[in-house]
């Protein structure tokens, strides 16, 4: 008979067995048997935003729980940690990390994925467990949200199904994060795209528009075009000198491919690349995106003119002319205005994929 242990925790307190080993790279292998006994369980945090998507999260995880069962139940201790309400998925982390977890599972859209990889850090540093050994708990993904374009970088299909089986087998690999820093406060994390201007502004506004789907997108977007106006913008680039950017529209630092809802906005970047890819867009007019969205969508826009593609590993952003109304967000999360200074730590995570 299958053995499964799942405890709902309310709160960001989710309590494991200290692991005796490192995590191998396969389920099946840390089955082994010696004298007839088998080795230890793994423990797994589901983190789950039963809000997301209006609900549909929520009602998705509970049918997916079945079948969770039959193919983790035997060999992990699983433990499903519910958020009830913003930043709850990073504190569950945290405590998840220190406390030994092999493994913390983002459940949702890009929104919740956000928050548990910066639960991966704290005061700007990587979180560890309280014995500090060798262990290394890895991030996974099963996508149930309203977006998921994280994923569309590694070609995976929006199927819960296959998340799971990919977190059976267990295999890991390094991937990047972006780290963003303003003027004082901690730095924020990222594992996506984080953009500037129009595209960070449609962001803001579609956030309130979730109930419609990935229709909030094309809706954030036309609430941006309203009085928007393209601005002179100063870049450093890996710590050279200081460039101007001429009526800037937008500008995206690609850690991955996908943002809004699956445009190929930087089509070249990759997690585990080392380094961002900053697309600019200068000088457009709103007709330009109407006769041009094709392209955003299917990542050919690097050859339309005014579109300009750099690889970086650190970027700085500033107004000429200040007036802090430049907005910046990192996977479609809102984070203020400029300036701001973007860099890339490679191969800051383990992911399962």
């Amino acid at each position: 008979m299958i053995s499964f242990a799942v405890a709902i925790v309310p709160m960001a307190k989710p309590s494991f067995i200290r692991a005796e080993q490192p995590l191998a790279p396969d389920l099946a292998s840390d089955r082994a048997i010696s004298g007839g006994a088998t080795s230890r369980r793994r423990d797994i945090v589901f983190v789950v935003n039963p809000r997301g998507a209006n609900g549909r999260t929520g009602k998705e995880w509970k049918k997916l729980l079945p079948f969770l069962r039959s193919r983790l139940g035997s060999d992990c201790n699983i433990c499903e940690s519910l958020t009830s309400g913003p930043c709850h998925a990073i504190d569950i982390t945290r405590e998840a990390i220190r406390d030994g977890a092999d493994a913390v599972v983002a459940v949702g859209g890009d929104g919740t994925l956000h928050e548990v990889v910066n639960g991966f850090f704290w005061g700007g540093k990587p979180v560890s467990s309280h014995d500090q050994d060798t262990h290394t708990t890895a991030l996974g993904l099963i996508p149930l949200g309203t977006g998921s374009d994280f994923a569309r970088t590694f070609g995976w299909k929006n199927d819960p199904h296959d998340a799971i089986e990919r977190i059976s087998k267990g295999m890991r690999s390094r991937i990047d994060v972006g780290v963003i820093n303003g003027e004082g406060g901690e730095p924020h994390y990222f594992i996506n795209v984080a953009d500037v201007h129009l595209s960070a502004k449609a962001g803001y506004y579609a956030s309130r528009y979730k109930k419609f789907g990935n229709l909030c997108y094309v809706i954030g977007a036309l609430q941006a075009f309203f009085r928007h106006q393209n601005q002179d913008l100063r870049i450093k680039v890996d710590n050279g000198d200081w460039e101007v950017y001429s009526q800037v529209t937008a500008l995206c630092i690609g850690n991955a491919k996908y943002f809004g809802g699956g445009m190929k906005i930087t089509p070249n970047a990759h997690p585990s690349s080392t380094n961002f890819e900053m697309v600019v867009l200068q000088d457009f007019k709103w007709y330009d995106f109407v006769f041009k969205m094709h392209k955003l969508y299917n990542g050919t826009h690097l050859s339309v003119r005014n579109v300009s593609l750099r690889g970086a590993s650190s970027i700085e952003i500033e107004e000429i002319v200040r007036s802090d109304s430049i907005f910046v967000q990192s996977d479609g999360e809102y984070l203020g205005f400029l300036p701001r200074k973007f860099s890339i730590l490679p191969g800051a995570i383990e992911m399962i994929c």
